[in-house]
């Protein structure tokens, strides 16, 4: 299983960036061994429209099983839904606490959108 966690940094102990789109990196991690990867969101962070698209593209190609972000968007929430990615909101501190927070259950399923698009 990977996990991708929207992140202000590259590490375990980096901040949760609550944007997705916009979100500095996103950080990949296999939850069981806790090796982790940090995918950097560039190429994004100023686009004037179409982040969300971009960055859902980005996760669906990185063969991530499950997203934690603060906030996702309407055609976000669509590129990764069509993806087979599960959308997770609610986690905070860092990427390590998002992902001991998924594990005990305590993050909920985004069913749909929870922001509008162009959210920053």
């Amino acid at each position: 299983m990977r996990i991708a966690i929207t992140s202000m940094g590259k590490a375990l102990e980096s901040d949760i960036d609550p944007r997705f789109g916009r979100a500095a990196y996103f950080v990949i991690v296999d939850p069981d061994s806790m090796a982790f990867e940090a995918v950097a969101n560039t190429q994004n962070l100023n686009l004037p429209q179409g982040a969300g698209i971009q960055a859902g593209k980005t996760i669906v190609e990185n063969h991530v099983d499950v997203l934690v972000s603060g906030h996702c968007g309407p055609k976000a929430h669509k590129v990764l839904q069509a993806g087979g990615v599960k959308i997770m909101t609610g986690a905070k501190g860092c990427v390590a606490d998002a992902v001991s927070q998924y594990k005990n259950g305590e993050l909920q399923v985004a069913e749909q959108a929870d922001v509008e698009g162009h959210w920053v």
